[in-house]
């Protein structure tokens, strides 16, 4: 069933945004059918005085498949240039007036024009060269039985087809090439995001790596100076001691190695220690130094090392945005600790209003992060939650809940 529908053919601009557009091949070789069929029923009989059953044959034969041509454009040419060069021949054994265009009438040219530009919109270029090269053939082969001699007219079909495969597969190509362009910009679009998903979680990881590091430290120094702060240790108490601190230091070595993979020439700074709740305030100073009005609300609980580096990394990439898209604004800051009946939380709020003038160029072309790709992935590893968004006065909002394990501020 599944090979069945793949090799289903589609139709013609199956492809287009736009509903009209999808109808439009329908549409023409409707018109062109229902125009075609009688009037060339009428002037291979009345004018040039074919026999009225052999031209309603002919006519049939020339015009009902342009609507096969919308779906498979080739299987109707076979069909209509049989027809065509059969109604020529058909044309030798009857006397017409030698004003008449010979081997193919007017009608059955605007047809065959039709059933080249829906060929042009589906076959390849060699098949393309082979059909026009089939039309030239016929058209001189025909040329040689001509009643009334040879002229420019009796070419007119060849040139003319010829005009129509070119046309159409030009801008079959071009259409080609910018689809494909539009699918290289959006696979390139979800690579970027991706990599500044993958970006950011290594950022993240090195500065855990940090916290963790210093906690793990402190662990190995503990249990090495164990035994000399301690007096009257047993020697199996020695041994754990000297065994935790071995597995830390082993741990922390692990670590290190498996930061060597996260590690890139460009990141800075990394052997200084990271920031936390405490260092939200020069950020805030720093800030108001750049020309921001900053009203900052501190928060002097203490929170693990890990939340309060998430919350200095998100407030630092919002007041980034409001340096870079809104200069000038007028911005809140503020970190809390609380209690809920879900557990103990730390919200981050950085609301910023609309900026005095709108801001031309970016006054800070780097970034500190990766925008709220960044917050987004803090928030979610450290299991809380963010809403960021734009205000209905102009503003901007961000506002970041951080879980507090085992924190009691009651």
């Amino acid at each position: 069933m599944t090979s069945v529908e793949e090799e289903r053919p589609r139709a013609l601009l199956a492809g287009a945004s736009r509903r009209w557009v999808r109808l439009l091949p329908w549409g023409v070789a409707f018109v062109l059918c229902v125009a075609l069929l009688p009037t060339t029923i009428q002037v291979l009989s009345a004018d040039y005085g074919l026999n009225g059953g052999i031209a309603s044959a002919l006519a049939v034969a020339q015009a009902a498949p342009l609507l096969l041509a919308v779906v498979r454009p080739l299987r109707a040419w076979y069909v209509i240039f049989t027809a065509d060069v059969a109604g020529a021949l058909a044309l030798l054994t009857v006397d017409f007036e030698e004003r008449l265009l010979w081997p193919f009438p007017p009608m059955e040219i605007v047809g065959y024009v039709g059933l080249c530009l829906a060929l042009a919109g589906r076959e390849r270029r060699r098949t393309l060269l082979l059909v026009w090269l089939a039309t030239a053939g016929a058209n001189i082969g025909l040329g040689f039985a001509a009643p009334y001699g040879t002229s420019a007219k009796s070419v007119l079909l060849t040139m003319l087809s010829g005009v129509a495969l070119l046309l159409g597969g030009a801008l079959r190509e071009r259409y080609e090439v910018q689809r494909r362009l539009a699918e290289q910009e959006t696979i390139s679009e979800a690579e970027r995001e991706r990599r500044t998903l993958l970006e950011e979680r290594a950022r993240i990881a090195r500065e855990l790596h940090d916290v963790v590091a210093h906690h793990m430290s402190v662990i190995t120094v503990q249990a090495d100076t164990a035994a000399y702060r301690l007096d009257g240790l047993p020697p199996d108490v020695r041994e754990e001691f000297t065994s935790i601190a071995a597995t830390a230091r082993e741990s922390l070595g692990e670590m290190r190695r498996l930061l060597g993979v996260l590690r890139n020439e460009e990141a800075h700074g990394e052997l200084a220690p990271q920031p936390g709740l405490t260092r939200i305030g020069q950020m805030v100073e720093a800030t108001m130094r750049a020309g921001v009005p900053v009203e900052f609300t501190p928060c002097d609980t203490d929170v693990p090392e890990a939340v309060g580096l998430s919350a200095y990394r998100i407030v630092q990439e919002a007041l980034a945005n409001v340096v870079r898209h809104a200069p000038g604004a007028p911005t809140r800051v503020s970190v809390t600790a609380s209690v809920a009946q879900d557990g103990a939380r730390l919200t981050v709020l950085v609301v910023n209003g609309p900026p005095p003038e709108p801001p031309g160029a970016p006054l800070e072309e780097g970034g500190t992060g990766h925008g709220l790709v960044g917050m987004r992935e803090r928030v979610r590893l450290a299991g809380g939650s963010l809403d960021a968004g734009p205000l209905p006065d102009g503003g901007f909002r961000v506002a970041a809940q951080l879980p507090l394990p085992g924190e009691d501020f009651t």
